[in-house]
């Protein structure tokens, strides 16, 4: 019996929160939408690091980056150091006769597509060519907040990118071998620029606010705040924001249709019963929430928690799957057991769901872990742990955060000091410790000791365990 087909749609800087399937907010997304009723939607799936090179790195290497060294994007500040680890799954698909092309976008330093396993890849200078060759140079002005582009849809860069992914559709079906196809699309990273009729999609006026928007910093890390004067944003209030919000509402529907002329393809080509189908994101986009833009120097759900769908008809009993995942370092393993390929136990961070998956159960994870090591704007490392009711944010230079998901679920208030929560936090503290631990994060080795001892300034004093 030949080998299940892999189709993998990976956007950037895709909002959980701004998909139709997940009941938010209002964001027209059909296709997506469809994928998620045909398949296994992942309701509480979480980025490894809310950054878009090391989160790549993260899925194709299935270990966290700060065991391979892949702490921030390439060129910012500092270069990436982007090590493969010795076992690599889309090399494993290779070894088990798969044929593989990436399409779209590839930030992993010096390191090549074709050194991940992938024997074809059409890039994003490419892809950018061809836009150049039929549109020419526009003069945007509007800098990250987003404006209309000219350019017709078929034009624009998430259709170039689903044009040349369903060619590589057609070659690949062609082989008769399974195959593996990873569509890696930039949008909709800020700044948003969507063509027509999706950048009059959705009115500002009706664009409602997002329920982290009404933020004072009061009793967080001085980072956050300063943010704001590093984009400029201390001034900009919702009147503005609305518009840049409507503008990626309307990058995310725009994505979906180009998701959805891919999808057609697929049917066409007679191949979905024996395809799995991927979709998810490297992170999020604040996009205005918490006055901020971007992602960096923070660990809300707006840029940690991320879409993940996993659908095979036949197979995937669609549903709402509970439980904790890390998308982009549970989905090498899980590909991998789905197709019926062997790997060392010690391959991956991540957990293999391919069980959950099959057998309609839950993930079985506890919790949720977010790291990030900023460098854009000065160093400040932090790192993240939720059981889907707190959420306890470790910023190893400055003052931690506690957040209480289900009475703030915006994340506004701080509660790290209030003695209601000491024991759930001694809890969350030490279940943190123990995941930096599996997965050597050599940042516990000189300060591991706030955790589990709680050698951490508080307003009142040292914390007590």
């Amino acid at each position: 019996m030949k080998k299940p087909n892999i189709l993998f749609f990976l956007y950037d800087q895709q909002r959980y929160d701004c998909i139709g399937a997940a009941g938010m907010y209002p964001v027209r997304t059909p296709n997506i939408d469809a994928l998620a009723e045909r398949g296994a939607w992942f309701e509480r799936a979480y980025t490894p690091i809310p950054v878009c090179a090391p989160a790549r790195q993260a899925l194709f290497t299935g270990r966290r980056p700060e065991e391979s060294g892949g702490l921030w994007n390439p060129h910012i500040v500092f270069p990436l150091n982007s090590q493969p680890s010795g076992f690599g799954w889309v090399n494993a698909l290779v070894d088990a006769g798969y044929e593989t092309s990436l399409v779209g976008l590839w930030e992993l330093g010096s390191r090549t597509p074709a050194d991940y396993g992938f024997k074809q890849h059409i890039s994003r200078a490419e892809l950018a060519k061809e836009r150049e060759r039929h549109v020419g140079q526009v003069n945007f002005k509007n800098g990250f907040f987003g404006e209309s582009d000219p350019a017709p849809l078929e034009y624009n860069n998430t259709h170039i990118t689903a044009r040349r992914a369903i060619e590589e559709l057609r070659r690949l079906s062609e082989t008769g071998r399974p195959w593996y196809l990873h569509i890696d699309c930039p949008e909709p990273h800020l700044p948003c620029r969507p063509s027509a009729p999706f950048d009059t999609m959705y009115d500002p006026v009706e664009v409602p606010v997002w329920k982290g928007f009404d933020e004072d910093f009061e009793g967080k890390p001085y980072i956050r705040r300063q943010q704001l004067y590093n984009w400029g944003l201390e001034d900009r209030g919702w009147d503005e924001w609305s518009e840049t919000v409507a503008l990626y509402y309307g990058m995310v529907s725009q994505c979906d249709d180009a998701i959805g002329r891919v999808l057609a393809e697929l049917d066409r080509l007679g191949e979905r019963e024996n395809t799995i189908i991927v979709y998810t994101s490297d992170h999020g986009d604040m996009c205005g929430s918490h006055r901020l833009i971007d992602k960096h120097y923070n660990m809300y759900d707006d840029i940690c928690r991320v879409p993940m769908i996993v659908s095979w008809e036949g197979h995937v009993v669609p549903r709402r799957v509970g439980g904790f995942s890390h998308a982009c370092l549970d989905l090498g393993p899980t590909l991998l057991g789905l197709a019926g390929i062997e790997y060392p136990d010690d391959a991956f961070h991540g957990a293999d769901l391919s069980g959950a998956l099959l057998e309609s159960r839950d993930t079985g994870i506890k919790y949720a872990v977010s790291t990030y090591n900023g460098q854009q704007f000065g160093l400040f490392c932090e790192r993240m742990i939720t059981d889907g009711k707190l959420k306890y944010v470790w910023n190893l230079t400055d003052i931690d955060e506690l957040y209480d998901l289900e009475l703030d679920p915006g994340e506004l208030v701080n509660r790290i000091n209030d003695d209601a929560y000491t024991d759930r936090l001694s809890e969350l503290r030490r279940a943190l410790f123990e995941e930096l631990k599996r997965c050597s994060d050599p940042i516990i080795r000189w300060t591991g000791r706030q955790l589990t001892e709680g050698r951490k300034l508080r307003g009142r004093g040292i914390y007590t365990m």
